[in-house]
Parts: C-alpha cells; sequence; structure tokens
C-alpha cells in the first residue's frame, strides 16, 4: 500500500516541491497548512499564505487540509518568548516553533488522521535516521531542528535537504507551481519581521533606562534592559558626539537596576570556558573527553568543543577556541562532522 504523508505546506517555494516529490517518488500527499496565533496588534497574512498553499495543493491535485495550531503557538512560542525576555534571557523561537509547533501538534494532527509520515521544506538531510546539514551550506536549517527526538526524526521526512536552493526553484518553474518565484520567508518563525521591544510592550511594561560604560558613567539611553541581549550593537542611543566611534556593544545588563553595559569591543568567550547545558537532546551517544563542533547561534562558524560530562538532560562543555560571548537561554547545537546529534539550552 502506499504510505500517506501529509506535507507541512507554508505557500511557499521549498514545502511545494517537497510535496511535489514525494507525490513523485509514489506518496500518498496530503498538503496541510499549519494555522498559528497572531496577536491582534500585527498585520497578518495567512489568509494569503495558506491560499498559496491551497493553489500549490489544486496544481499539485493533491488533498488540501488545514491544522489548527493557535492554542499551541500561542503557549509553546510566543509566551515563552515573552517570558524568557522577561526573565533576561535569550529566547530562540524557531527552534521552539519546530519543537512545539511542526513537529509537535501537526504531527499529532498528523498521526491521528493516520498519516504514516510528516514531510517539511526543511534543508536538513535523514541519512541512516540521523539528521544531517543541509546540502545547501547557505540554507543549511540543522540548527533550528536540533531539539527533534528520535521519535519525531523516524517520523518525519525532508525532501529536499539535498538540493541547492536554486536547483528547487528550478523544480518549481519546471512543473509549473505557482510559488516557484515567492520570495523566502524571514524573521520570528511565523510571525515574520518584529520590533521586539514593540511587540514585548503589549505584554510587560518597558521602562527607558541609563546605557552605561564599563566605568559606569552613563552615556546613553535604551528602551528597556530586558529586551537587550550580550553582543547587541543597536537599539540604544548614545549621547557622545564622537564621529570617529565605532561599534558599541551590549556587555552586561542589570534588570534590578535596568542598565545596560556597553563596550567598544565584542564581549568575546574565553579559550577553555566551561558552557553548561539544560533542557538537552541528544540522539547519538556521547561519552565524556570526545571532541564535537559547536553552534550558537545560526549561521556562526562551528567551533571546536570537548564533553566535560553528561547527563540525562545536561550536558557541559568545554569551548577550545575564542567565540562569541553565549547568553542564557540561547540554543547550543551539537555536531560530529555533519550530522547534528542534538543540543541544549546555555544556563
Amino acid at each position: 500500500m502506499k504510505k500517506t504523508v501529509f506535507v507541512g505546506m507554508s505557500g511557499g517555494v521549498d514545502s511545494s516541491v517537497a510535496a511535489l516529490r514525494l507525490k513523485n517518488e509514489g506518496y500518498n500527499v496530503v498538503g496541510v497548512f499549519i494555522k498559528v496565533w497572531h496577536p491582534d496588534f500585527m498585520v497578518c497574512n495567512w489568509e494569503a499564505e495558506r491560499l498559496d498553499a491551497m493553489r500549490v495543493a489544486a496544481n499539485l491535485d493533491i488533498p488540501f487540509l488545514t491544522c489548527n495550531a493557535e492554542e499551541t503557538y500561542k503557549k509553546e512560542v510566543a509566551d515563552y518568548f515573552i517570558n524568557e525576555y522577561v526573565a533576561g534571557r535569550t529566547p530562540n523561537p524557531d527552534v521552539m516553533c519546530n519543537k512545539a509547533v511542526k513537529f509537535g501538534a501537526f504531527m499529532e494532527f498528523a498521526k491521528e488522521k493516520g498519516a504514516d509520515f510528516i514531510a517539511t521544506g526543511h534543508y536538513v538531510q535523514k541519512i541512516d535516521n540521523k539528521l544531517y546539514r543541509g546540502n545547501d551550506n547557505n540554507k543549511d536549517q540543522s540548527y533550528f531542528l536540533w531539539s527533534l527526538t528520535q521519535e519525531q526524526l523516524d517520523y518525519s521526512l525532508f525532501p529536499i535537504g539535498s538540493t541547492p536552493k536554486e536547483v528547487v526553484r528550478q523544480e518549481a518553474a519546471a512543473a509549473n507551481i505557482p510559488t516557484a518565484t515567492k520570495k523566502d520567508s524571514q524573521g520570528v518563525c511565523f510571525l515574520g519581521h518584529i520590533d521586539i521591544p514593540e511587540f514585548l510592550s503589549h505584554f510587560t511594561e518597558l521602562k527607558k533606562g541609563s546605557v552605561v560604560n564599563e566605568s559606569g558613567e552613563v552615556i546613553g539611553e535604551h528602551k528597556g534592559a530586558l529586551v537587550y541581549t550580550i553582543g547587541q550593537r543597536h537599539g540604544f542611543t548614545l549621547n557622545t558626539k564622537d564621529t570617529n566611534r565605532g561599534h558599541m556593544f551590549v556587555v552586561a545588563k542589570d534588570l534590578e537596576k535596568n542598565t545596560i553595559t556597553v563596550s567598544t569591543e565584542q564581549p568575546k568567550g574565553v579559550v577553555n570556558e566551561k558552557l553548561n547545558l539544560h533542557n538537552c537532546v541528544i540522539r547519538t551517544k556521547l561519552e565524556t573527553d570526545d571532541e564535537v563542533s559547536i553552534q550558537l547561534r545560526y549561521r556562526q562558524t562551528p567551533l571546536k568543543a570537548k564533553v566535560i560530562s553528561i547527563s540525562e538532560q545536561e550536558v557541559t562543555l568545554e569551548i577550545e577556541e575564542e567565540s562569541e560571548k553565549s547568553a542564557s537561554g540561547q540554543s547550543c547545537v551539537i555536531y560530529l562532522g555533519d550530522e547534528c546529534i542534538g543540543g541544549g539550552i546555555v544556563a
């Protein structure tokens, strides 16, 4: 019997070609648009995106459904995003969106309706039931999928991960897919580009405060200490008129005093610095003293690290080269070569 695959279709070219390929491979393909929560104060184009996805499904002659994941998105993504900032940490909503929505609510929706697999348009590869970087280095999205459990990975397909983006677009055009030339979406998962201080101001009180230098002198004003992250170099106003001054970076913040400290030097982690991770998911066996590579942000050049200790949900790493300073709440993704074996949250 044909295997049934529910494809998460966003209205973009990647998920459209994912559905096309699976149909051509003989699967029984069902297109699914995932509807998520949007705040009332934001302009939302979800209806246009759903219409694009529906047009693609019609073009491919496949059934089309809508999965309502509003409640999950609000609780697991939006509330998490807000609460992490309020607590002074740096969240990654795209990681949480994949964990809770695409490979959570959508996966459950698919299972309930009898699907054998779900599929997405992510640029990652599944080889021997392990997760690997996408073939296109500029589009590799393994960083955002570190939290997948082995069970979730087993149930998932990634049809375009072995292909460069330009080839995906060519394939879409050749098949007359309506979204072949559509621009890639950017910004926070599903929400798109948002002004973080403006967004957060609807859910928590932001008070302007002082920007200070490393000597404690007040040199400017900020929008509210909680909206800044270590290493940030914009979003605050400086009073000094030095035209020769370069970028100023946030090196510390004090939520109680509502101040941020800035410096001309970008904050760096020290060599052999210990990095403690919690809420870890590790899909491939790791042992003490294993050498790995890590990424603390998307598109970062991987850093060499060594495993110092490991337990069920906690890992301590030693970073073996100079890097950007990590921020509490960030995702740290762990690789063995091109295999993404999991990761955790920086304590």
